[in-house]
């Protein structure tokens, strides 16, 4: 499975004061985001938080050993659908933990969240799968 997930859905709408969490304008998600935060939570990950970064936003997920989540990017066009890319907060195959002082191996993590991801989105009637892919879609 690619790393990007591409959806469209009109489920997920700008919430009442979400402008002021932004940090760059137009990189909304915040319902998208604490969707996927009580789903996870539903499938046993720990999601503490949400919060709005300068690409989008971030579902923090505290079960693996080293710093993961999920990024949430948004593209919205006049109108269109809202167009919305998932993915891992993995930058790859091993990531330096200075917490064991070591690499830590992400791939079990990150393909379990995707499927994960992959599951939950086919199972919403209001979310379409756009694609997928290895290369940012929008």
């Amino acid at each position: 499975m690619g790393k990007f997930i591409h959806i469209q859905s009109a489920k997920f709408p700008i919430l009442p004061g979400e402008e002021e969490d932004l940090v760059n304008e137009r990189m909304y998600g915040k319902s998208l985001a604490e969707y996927l935060q009580v789903e996870l939570t539903d499938r046993n990950y720990d999601a503490p938080f949400v919060c709005c970064e300068d690409w989008g936003w971030w579902v923090e997920l505290r079960d693996a050993p080293f710093a993961f989540g999920v990024c949430i990017y948004c593209g919205m066009e006049a109108d269109a659908p809202v167009d919305f890319v998932v993915t891992d907060g993995a930058t790859g195959p091993r990531k330096w933990s200075w917490k064991k002082f070591r690499f830590v191996e992400t791939s079990l993590w990150v393909e379990k969240l995707r499927e994960d991801l992959f599951a939950i989105f086919e199972a919403d009637e209001d979310v379409e799968i756009v694609g997928v892919s290895e290369e940012f879609p929008l």
